[in-house]
């Protein structure tokens, strides 16, 4: 089981380290997201230098680096082993890392939130609208991606905790590390400096 968990979690980050901003940038003859903008090879700076079609198929393919690999566990441990919600949650995590921290772009990645989101999809779709329409919310409202990441990740332990209570530990886990990773983000909202997304929202 040892063994099978630690393929797994490799997996998930070197899944996690493919990213779909950069390579999409690079065939369609965009600039490196990570050199403009706000210099983070994620949907919401693809948007800003490009159109929201681009930006979706981005999203599109983040979100799926997070489903593909903890679904794939969920069914395999389902098939072979006891599921195990905390080893689910690690693997979920190695796919933000690899996002966060690609092997194949010298570790320099994005912020992961819709990889995250991608890892809680198989908790249930209800969860998923859940985040979607909070994210959706807030960015509307305020017109800060960083802000509605924030916000969504804070509160997907709680709508876990009433959809799913079994996975709120990993959840907490996969919430914990988003925000880390947005604590400069946190800082220039609170001077008053962070960038807002400059194309409007239309959903």
């Amino acid at each position: 089981m040892l063994l099978l968990t630690l393929a797994m979690i490799i997996a998930a980050y070197l899944i996690g380290s493919i990213s779909s901003a950069i390579l999409i940038c690079k065939m369609l003859g965009l600039p490196d997201p990570r050199t403009t903008g706000s210099h983070n090879p994620g949907a919401t700076n693809v948007l800003r230098i490009s159109n929201k079609l681009t930006a979706a198929t981005v999203l599109f393919l983040d979100i799926l680096k997070g489903t593909i690999p903890v679904w794939g566990a969920y069914f395999l441990y389902a098939h072979f082993l006891e599921r195990e919600p905390l080893y689910l949650g690690i693997i979920g995590v190695a796919a933000c890392l690899g996002h966060m921290y690609p092997l194949f772009f010298n570790f320099q990645g994005g912020k992961a939130v819709a990889t995250a989101l991608g890892t809680l999809l198989p908790i249930g779709f209800s969860l998923g609208a859940l985040l979607i329409l909070t994210w959706v919310t807030v960015a509307k409202l305020t017109k800060y991606s960083s802000l509605s990441a924030i916000v969504t990740v804070s509160l997907a332990p709680l709508y876990v905790f009433f959809l799913k209570p079994l996975y709120v530990y990993p959840t907490l886990m996969l919430s914990a590390l988003i925000i880390f990773r947005h604590k400069d983000n946190i800082i220039r909202l609170l001077n008053g400096t962070e960038n807002k997304i400059t194309t409007k929202i239309n959903y």
